[in-house]
């Protein structure tokens, strides 16, 4: 039986101590901008609001859900997030598929490994990118927001070191029954791959829902910004104009500004833990081989 010793005992309460000041500091900010966004304006104005709210109210949170630019943008930031993590996981798993099998298989295997190693080192441009967005005629096209960062190389390595742990044995059953590489990646890598497919997800996800830069130049719409861009214009560019002149007259910028900031970070918040269970073992799984 396993005893645990004074000094693992120590080393142990210390560790858990540590990481929880640290965890505790990380979500004290967010939890002020949400105390911020809870108060009056006068209160948010003399900072006087700390971790609690002063002159409690929801009129912030009524005020921006009342703005029409601020929901179209979530729509399309909500839009943006789905449809890119969706095409994002397909596209980087097929491929990962591909790229798992040995050379004996898939003889040109390094050669395309290496092509995908390569734009993690280097990348086309600002600027050839926008030439090539433009041709393309996809300036205010959502899969402007979607499509040059659909194939993410590190993600499909995560996912490559995952699919070369699936024991062959299952491959090669499925190959006697009569099935190929598309039935194999569908009924067997895919299922089994849960953990991988969800960190690889939030990777996705989190990038999609927080990019903010490219909405800026492929979109020359207001009304199609997505809401990490159209916030950029609000808080950055200090842009009100979207609001109307009387809900900016009677409240504070500062209550707007936080309760905005505080609903575009909530859904990752609200998903993160039930991908949590995951992504410890998404990441580590298949980077130790044998």
């Amino acid at each position: 039986m396993y005893h645990k010793t004074i000094s693992y005992r120590v080393f142990s309460v210390f560790n858990n101590g540590l990481l929880l000041a640290i965890g505790i500091l990380c979500l004290l900010p967010m939890f002020h901008l949400l105390m911020v966004s809870l108060s009056s304006s006068a209160a948010a104005n003399g900072g006087l609001v700390t971790f609690w709210p002063k002159g409690f109210t929801f009129e912030a949170y009524g005020k921006t859900f009342e703005n029409k630019n601020f929901l179209t943008s979530l729509g399309v930031a909500v839009e943006r997030t789905l449809l890119g993590t969706a095409l994002g996981l397909f596209v980087n798993a097929i491929a990962a598929y591909a790229l798992s099998k040995d050379t004996r298989i898939f003889r040109a295997r390094n050669i395309y490994l290496w092509y995908f190693v390569i734009t993690m080192l280097f990348s086309g441009g600002l600027i050839p990118s926008y030439i090539l967005i433009l041709k393309l005629h996809l300036i205010n096209n959502i899969m402007a927001l979607i499509l040059p960062g659909l194939v993410a190389a590190y993600n499909m390595i995560l996912l490559l070191n995952f699919f070369r742990t699936v024991p062959k044995e299952l491959e090669e059953a499925a190959f006697m029954d009569g099935a190929g590489h598309l039935r194999s990646f569908f009924s067997i890598y895919l299922p089994i791959s849960l953990p991988s497919l969800a960190t690889v997800g939030l990777f996705t996800m989190v990038g999609h829902w927080n990019a903010y830069f490219d909405g800026l130049i492929y979109m020359k719409d207001a009304a199609k910004l997505p809401l990490a861009s159209f916030m950029q214009t609000l808080i950055v560019q200090s842009d009100m104009t979207s609001f109307d002149a009387t809900a900016i007259a009677n409240m504070s910028q500062r209550t707007l500004r936080a309760s905005q900031i505080f609903i575009g970070a909530l859904p990752i918040l609200i998903i993160y833990p039930f991908l949590q269970r995951f992504f410890v073992k998404g990441v580590v799984i298949g980077a130790v081989k044998e």
